[in-house]
């Protein structure tokens, strides 16, 4: 019995002189000079989430926001000896309120604080993205192709390809028709086979019953607010805005404007992306 509680007293004297160790290393940190000045400067890093804006039947994603994480931005310092803004380091903070998980609205851009914009186009069953494709590779730039059931069909290979090159795959059901029986094949095909985690639906007008069914596969039902016809070079440079998702058809005038309208966004700043980053919170 004696040997018991001497050992139980060796035990408790170690157990204690760790908790009194971390102790006076946290004292110590606290009265670091690296230390107050990071609490006292942390504030100014700190930038605020913004919150998805909901108006009727569409939404535009928000904006995450960041915070300082004191102890690690701490760590970081330490090693180099004084406080230096570029070793903070952040934790994300999400909105409030936000698209994630929410599949009942139309979005129509991405949000317009971010000079962001993005290119999406149809492939249907006789199209060919291959043009489309090389053209967005040397640009090097990417975007979003909405793929028909009939296309799919014989071209299941090429679905490894588009994701492997980081082009979003849409799902297009069958001509749009998201009541179609291929329509939940295909975003099974999409999410599991090309490992895609999120899918898209396409409208060219509000379509309510489309909406419910992809917001049933939680697919985000996507309304874009440009849609070039005719002109594609002048129609863009007319109505790109910032967000701006643009709708092209895989044909002749497209393909052959295409470097040019790449070359105006870039010219004018923007930053063209698949859905998948213009959406990203």
């Amino acid at each position: 019995m004696k040997r018991f509680f001497e050992i139980l007293g060796f035990l408790s004297l170690i157990c204690f002189s760790f908790f009194y160790t971390e102790k006076t290393i946290d004292v110590v940190k606290e009265v670091d000079d690296i230390m107050i000045t990071l609490k006292e400067q942390a504030p100014k890093y700190q930038v605020k989430a913004e919150n998805a804006k909901i108006d009727g039947m569409f939404m535009i994603p928000g904006i995450s926001g960041k915070i300082v994480n004191i102890q690690k931005s701490y760590e970081e310092m330490k090693h180099y000896g004084k406080f230096h803004p570029n070793l903070l380091v952040y934790d994300k903070v999400s909105p409030e309120i936000s698209i994630k998980n929410r599949y009942d609205k139309y979005i129509q851009t991405g949000n317009p604080k971010k000079r962001q914009v993005s290119f999406i186009f149809i492939v249907g069953e006789k199209d060919n993205p291959s043009p489309f494709i090389n053209i967005l590779k040397k640009s090097k730039v990417t975007g979003t192709f909405f793929i028909d059931s009939s296309w799919l069909e014989k071209n299941q290979t090429e679905l490894i390809d588009f994701i492997h090159h980081k082009f979003t795959v849409g799902n297009y059901s069958n001509q749009g028709d998201y009541s179609h029986e291929s329509f939940v094949w295909m975003d099974t095909i999409i999410k599991r086979v090309g490992g895609q985690k999120q899918s898209y639906c396409l409208v060219e007008k509000e379509n309510k019953k489309a909406l419910k069914n992809c917001q049933l596969q939680k697919d985000y039902t996507i309304y874009p607010n440009i849609m070039i016809k005719e002109n594609p070079y002048s129609e863009l440079i007319e109505q790109v805005k910032n967000g701006s998702i643009i709708l092209m058809k895989m044909n002749r005038k497209v393909k052959n404007e295409l470097p040019m309208m790449i070359t105006y966004l870039k010219q004018k700043g923007y930053e063209i992306v698949n859905l998948e980053n213009l959406l990203d919170e």
